[in-house]
């Protein structure tokens, strides 16, 4: 018997991805929940509260998973945490219209123990195709609280959380466990009989479930297992069974009752062609699929290219008038200089372009909430197994267009050791919103009249040079065979544009965040380094005798092959700490602060630059070292520095070598 002892309730959300777990999870908590990571793993932790009917509830976003194995992160994680931390309720948010496939979750979740309840979300589009599920007897069937949700709209919302205050306030027996058979049971129950007197030994689980998974062969309880004293007695009761048979009938089990379970509570009518069906038709066709995908795509970018530049020239403009206030009213001259040329020059030529940042967010986010980005994985999943890369590397791929950090940390979700290392070595290579100031500035300057279109194939470069390193790791150094793909399409949905927005505040609130601190930080220290010479007397400011210019002499002649000056190697350097610094250094460097289009002016009619340099700048700038928070994660995800060392020198090398094409080629070809 499970009762409340905590003075706020405690809800633990649980599901597959694609079931509407996030947008439930925002309408359910609203503005108040905060982000931070599961203790010991990069991996996002999301928590947040709601007051109703006089009760505090928390809710807890666990990681979105199929199952409580042990093959990933999030599986660890999810089991870990309901075991451990033993929440109120489990509330498991089950997509209508895929119950089968989500009820072998459920079976797993009230095998723990738990105190579940079920959401049953996307109910409207179910009702619509013609198959809606009977509530109370799926309720009855699993002896657990079912509530009908449609988490775009909040419909169920106010009954659900009713709900929730309701079952907290009250005691409930233990759920029934699932049962597997004469012979099966025979084991758990020597196994339980080996578990009876083991206290903690293997942890805080129930006996059943671990006897359940000995018997499974889960790598996770059979390594605890096998340093504890017990492991005498356990290995003969599953010493000489096979695991991986034994695994396969558990599982056939639990479809079974799975199958049985939403083949009752289902009503099926007849059939109706839903405007899914149509879609799907024309945008996950085998021919048509990927050339519709890069459509869309190239218009993202031109649009975000285009749409922006209004809204970044009134930026602009403000900066441009505070820095000039600043340079001609404040003394002395060098704290002017500081403030009005490093500090509002550098963080205001990264800030300008943050209108072209939010909207790549926000078209990105639209595209996720619409249900589109699970069908580009799915379109995707042939050419990425053909060139030695899972299917489900996809979607980091996808999440790294906003950034590579929160992609590598979603690589957990990949099984195979192979296949996600070669995801996060490659993932760097996939252009993150934060190369995109670079890339706007010089197409702006350069390419104004093609720049949406330069940008879309600076994408596509990247993902090529992905998909390129993927082939040749695991034609070398990662020799295999990469794994299957399996996941459901959602249905298409209205995108959510208040989801949208909000979840693009949030990420452009990050951006600012940023630079107001790793980015004002890079733009003092440049200033510094700008202002004075290395005996630390003054020099002419931006000079080729300061400490910044002596710094760029150095590297000037591994830069040269490119067509690059020492100004883009001292901003190159400094972009290793954010890529957006690229564009702040050369502001203070120019002395060009007081305005973007300062920059742009210096820029343009400086000898030193050219559209072939500049292309091969972006090129460079898309392709070389990750910046220091994606190296960091990185090896907090492999664990290695060997793999972190390879994937700063591999990007490094093969962005001089892409750069060195470009320039010296086209010089070749005249264009120089």
């Amino acid at each position: 018997m499970v009762s409340m002892k905590r003075r706020n309730i405690r809800v633990a959300l649980a599901g597959n991805p694609n079931v509407g777990k996030t947008s439930l999870f925002n309408r359910l908590t609203g503005s108040k929940h905060h982000v931070g990571n599961w203790p010991g793993v990069t991996v996002e932790r999301v928590e947040g509260t709601r007051v109703h009917n006089g009760k505090t509830i928390e809710f807890i976003d666990l990681p979105g998973t199929y199952s409580l194995s042990a093959y990933s992160k999030d599986e660890v994680i999810t089991r870990d945490f309901i075991i451990k931390e033993r929440p109120d309720i489990v509330l498991h948010i089950v997509d209508s219209g895929n119950l089968e496939r989500n009820l072998y979750l459920t079976l797993q979740l009230m095998e723990l123990g738990a105190q579940v309840m079920i959401a049953l979300n996307k109910s409207d589009i179910q009702d619509r195709k013609g198959e809606p599920i009977d509530i109370d007897l799926l309720s009855g069937s699993l002896g657990v609280d079912v509530i009908s949700t449609v988490a775009n709209t909040g419909k169920g919302v106010k009954e659900l959380l009713d709900r929730i205050v309701e079952r907290a306030s009250s005691l409930h027996p233990d759920p029934e466990p699932l049962k597997y058979g004469k012979e099966i049971e025979s084991r758990i129950d020597s196994l339980e009989g080996v578990l009876k007197d083991a206290g903690n030994i293997l942890g805080p689980f129930p006996r059943r479930w671990l006897a359940v998974k000995l018997l499974e062969g889960d790598d996770e309880v059979l390594r605890t297992a096998r340093d504890s004293r017990l492991w005498p007695r356990i290995n003969r009761v599953i010493g000489g069974i096979d695991a991986e048979e034994l695994e396969l009938q558990l599982t056939d089990a639990r479809y079974e009752l799975a199958g049985k379970t939403a083949a009752s509570v289902t009503e099926y009518t007849t059939r109706k062609r839903t405007m899914t069906d149509i879609l799907d038709s024309v945008l996950t066709n085998r021919y048509f699929g990927i050339p519709i995908f890069l459509v869309i795509m190239w218009g993202m970018f031109q649009l975000t290219f285009t749409a922006g530049e209004p809204f970044s020239e009134l930026i602009d403009i403000g900066f441009a008038e505070l820095s000039a206030l600043i340079l001609e009213d404040l003394r002395p001259e060098w704290l002017a200089s500081l403030l009005g040329e490093g500090i509002v020059g550098g963080v205001g030529a990264v800030l300008v372009f943050l209108p072209n940042i939010m909207i790549l967010f926000l078209l990105i986010s639209l595209l996720e909430g619409s249900g589109y980005m699970a069908r580009a994985a799915f379109v995707m999943d042939h050419i990425m197994t053909r060139i030695g890369l899972s299917g489900k590397s996809f979607i980091p791929m996808v999440i790294g267009f906003g950034c590579n950090v929160p992609a590598i940390m979603s690589t957990r979700t990949i099984e195979d050791k192979k296949d996600r290392l070669v995801t996060i070595l490659v993932n760097p290579f996939i252009s993150c919103g934060a190369r995109l100031p670079v890339y706007i500035l010089f197409t702006g300057i350069f390419f104004p009249q093609a720049g949406g279109t330069v940008i879309f194939g600076l994408y596509i470069l990247g993902i090529a040079v992905a998909i390129g390193s993927a082939k040749l790791f695991r034609m070398t150094i990662l020799k295999g065979s990469p794994s299957s793909l399996i996941m459901e399409l959602p249905e298409y949905q209205s995108p959510g544009f208040r989801e949208g927005v909000k979840n693009t505040w949030e990420k452009g609130y990050l951006y600012i965040k940023k630079a107001g601190t790793v980015i004002l930080f890079g733009s003092v220290i440049m200033w510094l380094l700008a202002n004075f010479s290395l005996d630390l007397s003054r020099v002419d400011y931006g000079s080729r005798s300061s400490i910044a210019g002596q710094l760029g002499v150095v590297i000037e002649p591994l830069l040269a092959p490119l067509g690059f000056d020492w100004r883009i190697g001292v901003a190159l350097i400094f972009g290793f700490f954010a890529k957006e610094i690229v564009i702040s250094s050369l502001g203070v460097l120019y002395n060009t602060g007081e305005s973007e289009q300062a920059l742009t002016d210096s820029i343009s009619s400086d000898a030193a630059f050219s559209p072939l340099n500049s292309m091969g700048l972006m090129v460079f700038t898309l392709l070389y070292m990750p910046c220091i928070a994606t190296i960091g994660v990185i090896k907090q995800e492999t664990g290695s520095w060997k793999w972190t060392i390879f994937s700063v020198f591999y990007s490094t090398a093969v962005a001089w070598v892409a750069a060195f094409l470009i320039y010296q080629g086209g010089v070749l070809l005249g264009f120089g």
